[in-house]
């Protein structure tokens, strides 16, 4: 077992990560019916992505002997009605000025495009990630 998921109240979760014992809480967001004051799951699917991504380009960076230390991933959740759902993820990676070549960033740019995140994702989810070379 991965985690924990316990309903609390008022739309609110409490979730355990087994091996760890971290948690956090979420909330259903305020356009439905939520009180916003924290991660909704929708929320957690685009913040997953962005982690996804720079955690497996950081393993792929350390394995070049490239540290990624500072950059980041800002991500956009764009909702859909009929049936409700995640319709378009934006990610914008930014990674500092590390004076890479072309090649090492295309490659590392590919690892980001295939973490395992982005694979499992369905495939009518639209997925618009850029990436910033400082």
């Amino acid at each position: 077992m991965t985690a924990t998921v316990t309903y609390e109240q008022n739309l609110r979760t409490t979730c355990v990560h087994l091996q760890s014992g971290s948690a956090f809480e979420t909330d259903a967001p305020t356009d439905n019916k939520g009180k916003g004051e924290r991660f909704s799951p929708t929320d957690l699917i685009a913040t997953g992505l962005g982690a996804c991504m720079i955690t497996t380009m950081g393993i792929k960076a350390e394995s070049m002997e490239i540290v990624l230390d500072g950059s980041k991933v800002e991500v956009t959740k764009v909702m859909l009605s009929e049936p409700r759902r995640i319709g378009k993820i934006i990610a914008q990676v930014t990674i500092p000025a590390l004076g890479l070549d072309d090649k090492t960033k295309e490659i590392l740019e590919r690892v980001g495009n295939s973490c395992p995140v982005v694979k499992s994702l369905h495939p009518d989810l639209e997925l618009d990630i850029t990436y910033n070379w400082l």
